[in-house]
């Protein structure tokens, strides 16, 4: 696909996006004042468990501008978030499964929007920041033996 079309890590960072969302909002209370979206870290892990890759630094730089751009993604003080139009463009998808829903919303932006271009920059420290949050997220706390535990002496 040329320059000026949509690109595949477009439509897997919209995705990573969509569905860190998603899995946020039931940790969220009514009355919390933390803002709607989700932190550059639930993006990549999210990114990760839908690719088994972590995205770099440029990758994720070039999709947020190409998609804020658009007008599909907002983000605001480190927030990323969809827009109407981003909600919209996800649901109004053909829902073919989560195993091809990149492929599918590349497809579907193709069809349905121009990719824009953004002044936004994602700083190498704050990128790193997030990996090295994500891999300290990934690491399994250790097992505790129940022997010695069961608080009688």
């Amino acid at each position: 696909m040329g320059e000026s079309g949509w690109h595949w890590t477009d439509a897997w960072i919209f995705v990573s996006l969509v569905i860190a969302n998603g899995a946020g909002r039931h940790r969220r209370s009514a009355s919390t004042r933390r803002p709607e979206g989700v932190r550059l870290t639930d993006v990549l892990s999210t990114a990760d468990y839908l690719n088994h890759a972590i995205p770099e630094r440029d990758e994720v730089e070039t999709a947020v501008r190409r998609l804020v751009g658009a007008g599909l993604v907002s983000v605001t003080d480190g927030w990323f978030r969809l827009t109407p139009d981003g909600e919209q463009l996800w649901r109004s998808r053909p829902s073919a499964g989560l195993a091809t829903a990149v492929d599918t919303l590349q497809g579907v932006l193709s069809r349905r929007h121009a990719p824009g271009s953004a002044d936004w920059t994602l700083p190498e420290d704050e990128h790193a920041a997030a990996v090295q949050e994500y891999a300290v997220r990934s690491i399994p706390a250790p097992r505790r033996s129940p022997e010695g535990h069961s608080g009688r002496h």
